[in-house]
This record gives C-alpha cells, structure tokens and sequence, in this order.
C-alpha cells in the first residue's frame, strides 16, 4: 500500500504544482496584456501628435481594417485624415465616429472642424448646437466663433473668441482669426489691435504679420509696424502693403513700396518685380 500512498502523494504535488504553473502562465499572460495596451496607447499617441501625417493615415488604417470595432482607432483615423489634409474623407470618418454608440462630446466638436474645413457651415453648426453649454474648452469656443462669424452675427462672434482667448496658452492664432473677423467688418483699427496681439504671442506667425499690414494699409498707413520680422518678411509685407496701396488708389505709393521691397530682398524677388512691370506698363 505504500507505494500507491506514495504514487497518489507524487500525483497531488504534481496536479498541484501544474494548478501553480497555470495561474502563474494567467498571470504572466494579464501582465503582458497590460503592457501591450500601455505600448499601444503610447503608439497611438504618438502617431497622433509627432508622426508624419501620411505615416500616421496608414497606421491607423491598418489598425482599423485589423480592428474596426475599436472606436479609438477610428478616432485616430479620423484626426490623422485631417491632420494630412484628407478632408472629404477625414469628414466622412468623423461622421461614422459620431453615429456609433461610443459618440462623445468632443468628437462632435472634432466633427464639427471638419466639416468647416469641408466648408460645411451648417453642417459644423448643426454638430455644435448638439454639444452642451457645460462642455467648455478652446476648440469648441473657436469653432462657435467661426461659425457665427460666418453667419455675420458678430456680437456671438466676438463673445465666442474672447472665451477661446481665456482658454488657451497659445492665443496667436485664435487672436489672428478674431482680427481678420473685424478687418471684413472694416473695423480696421481694432483688427490691428489682435493682429499686433496675435505676433506678440507667436513672432513666427506671419499670416498674423500680413493681415497687420493690410489692415494698416486700410486705414492708409504706408509704414511697416514694428514687430520682429526677417529681410524676407520685411521684403513680402513691403509688397503686400503696395497692393494694397495701388487698390486703393495711392499707386505713387505703391509703386514706391514695389521698388523697396525689390531692394530689401536678398534674392530676386520675381512677384513684386512681375507687379511693378505691370504697374509701369499701364502707365
């Protein structure tokens, strides 16, 4: 009987020493999981932000085709689409992510600059209306502000931008598109206030730099104003502000700024030199 009680004792440790090395496997196994998933964020984030956008596109297609439940990497299409300028089909991907069950907030807001960059107003709005008040940050508030810029109600216009202005740390851009908003209104002297604003915040902005001149230019200030600017930027806003000027009918003027902003710039400067023939050439 022994050498059965010995048997049955070796078979005991064994199944248990088997129960051990299982849920030691399950264990391993949950633990790599989490680290995949952690992995995979990372990937995910990274491709969103620092990745080339056509990298990123492919990425996620990829991941969707492999996964197309995940609503996240939809999502991930969707913002890199945009990000390398696919609008019609960034759109059309923000669309599916907005009528699946996991829809949130925030995605009808990335929905919503979609379609304004598919110049779908309405569509945008119509995305917006369905976003709570409570639901506050920049992206929304910017966007609101588009919108009622493009409907001309200017007072909600203005009220939206102020709001985004508060809500971020870098308000170069919002504050360059609020002054191109009341340089159409012709309200020139405040658009000049945001656009100074605007460079102030990002030096590097030189959208915010041109429309600066042209609304100086409006109110028939010929004079560069003093923000930081390079040779060649100080070349390019010489000869906005010289078409500006011969629109408005100060071609001495213009003709002027076209041979200055020939001069400044270190190379051939091809556009002002085409202009100024022009401008000769009509007498």
């Amino acid at each position: 009987m022994r050498p059965v009680t010995r048997i049955t004792a070796v078979l005991t440790v064994g199944l248990a020493l088997a129960g051990c090395d299982q849920s030691g496997s399950a264990e391993v196994d949950r633990t790599l999981d989490s680290v995949n998933v952690i992995d995979e964020t990372n990937l995910n984030d990274i491709m969103l932000t620092a990745a080339d956008p056509q990298e990123a596109v492919a990425y996620f297609r990829r991941a969707t085709q492999e996964e197309p439940d995940r609503i996240d990497l939809r999502r991930g299409l969707a913002s890199s689409l945009i990000r390398a300028g696919l609008y019609t089909e960034g759109a059309a991907t923000w669309r599916r992510v907005v009528e699946s069950d996991e829809v949130t907030d925030q995605d009808r807001v990335d929905y919503a600059g979609a379609l304004i960059r598919n110049n779908d107003w309405d569509g945008a709005e119509a995305q917006l209306n369905q976003v709570p008040p409570t639901f506050e940050t920049y992206e929304r508030y910017r966007l609101e502000a588009m919108v009622a810029d493009s409907n001309q109600e200017w007072e909600r216009a203005d009220s939206f931008y102020e709001t985004a202005v508060g809500l971020t740390m870098r308000p170069a851009g919002v504050l360059n598109n609020w002054g191109f908003s009341k340089l159409t209104r012709g309200d020139y002297e405040d658009a000049e206030r945001l656009f100074t604003e605007s460079v102030r915040y990002d030096p590097s902005l030189f959208t915010a730099k041109n429309n600066l001149v042209l609304a100086r230019a409006a109110r028939g200030q010929y004079t560069l104003p003093l923000v930081e600017m390079t040779q060649i930027e100080r070349a390019q806003l010489l000869h906005t502000m010289a078409l500006a000027a011969i629109r408005q009918g100060d071609v001495d003027i213009g003709r002027g700024l076209l041979e200055d902003a020939i001069d400044t710039h270190p190379q051939h400067f091809e556009a002002a030199v085409r202009a100024l023939r022009s401008l000769e050439a009509q007498g």
